[in-house]
């Protein structure tokens, strides 16, 4: 009998106070990311950044450019999806290497993220590329509001 192995492998990531950030659970044939976060901003934050060191070794990137990023989404899930997407763009499709990425969250009559990111144009060999990300998804797509902000999402490699 044959059992497919799910979860590879398991990365941690931590902030700077020393606190669980985010949990890469590699899937066979996809990531799913667990975020937490102190509040909203965040946690997209952390978000973007596990999607850049899920591609990339942002270690080797230099800040020697800047884009910008704008999204929004009708509630937290939309723009979730809508944000992960954009990194995932400007990573893949414009192929800049992301070092760093600030970010503004407000709510207005939509969810709306205005941010820039600074890095440099991707060089497969200097960045380390690890894998290409087609998408994220909807599924198994998760936001919970508490003491601390809980994320999870699901993308497609």
């Amino acid at each position: 009998m044959y059992v497919k192995k799910w979860f590879l492998s398991i990365n941690i990531r931590y902030n700077s106070k020393n606190q669980l950030s985010y949990k890469l659970l590699d899937h066979a044939t996809d990531a799913i990311i667990e975020v937490t976060a102190s509040d909203l901003a965040e946690a997209f934050l952390t978000a973007a950044n596990s999607v850049v060191e899920t591609t990339l070794d942002r270690n080797t990137v230099e800040e020697k450019e800047e884009m910008s990023i704008k999204v929004q989404g009708k509630d937290l899930r939309y723009l979730l999806y809508n944000w992960l997407e954009a990194v995932i763009y400007q990573l893949i499709t414009d192929g800049f290497a992301i070092k760093r990425i600030k970010l503004d969250l407000q709510k207005n009559e939509e969810y709306e993220i205005s941010a820039t990111s600074y890095g440099e144009p991707i060089d497969l060999k200097k960045h380390n590329f690890k894998v290409e990300i087609k998408a994220p998804t909807f599924h198994e797509m998760e936001i919970l509001e508490g003491k601390e902000v809980k994320m999870k999402f699901l993308l497609d490699l």
